[in-house]
């Protein structure tokens, strides 16, 4: 069975930083790119980034969030990451993690977290 369980939200002030984690099972880890979206209080998705299967991997992240947020993995430890820093208000948002279908970036998604919240607000 696939789980994806996200951790590390929370309230945060603007301009801080915030690190999420996806901890990933039931499946090969790294056989899969993986991916951050967002939904904001009476919004849709929103994709925020995107890794490929390794370590090294390319990386993809929304104009809203990039020189700010960075993506990782640790294939060792089955878990994905967000670093967030310089948190806007518009950065307020529930933070899912998503697995791909394979392992480049395939814009397709199986399976996804039950989500994160993430409050930026001082």
């Amino acid at each position: 069975e696939v789980q994806l369980v996200e951790s590390g939200g929370g309230l945060v002030q603007p301009g801080g930083s915030l690190r999420l984690s996806c901890a990933a099972s039931g499946f090969v880890f790294d056989d899969y790119a993986m991916t951050w979206v967002r939904q904001a209080p009476g919004k849709g998705l929103e994709w925020v980034s995107t890794i490929t299967w390794n370590e090294d991997g390319l990386t993809y992240y929304a104009e809203s969030v990039k020189g700010r947020f960075t993506i990782s993995r640790d294939n060792t430890k089955n878990t994905l990451y967000l670093q967030m820093n310089s948190l806007k208000s518009e950065d307020t948002a529930v933070y899912y993690c998503a697995k791909d279908l394979q392992g480049d970036w395939s814009h397709e998604y199986d399976y996804s977290g039950q989500g994160a919240q993430v409050t930026v607000s001082s």
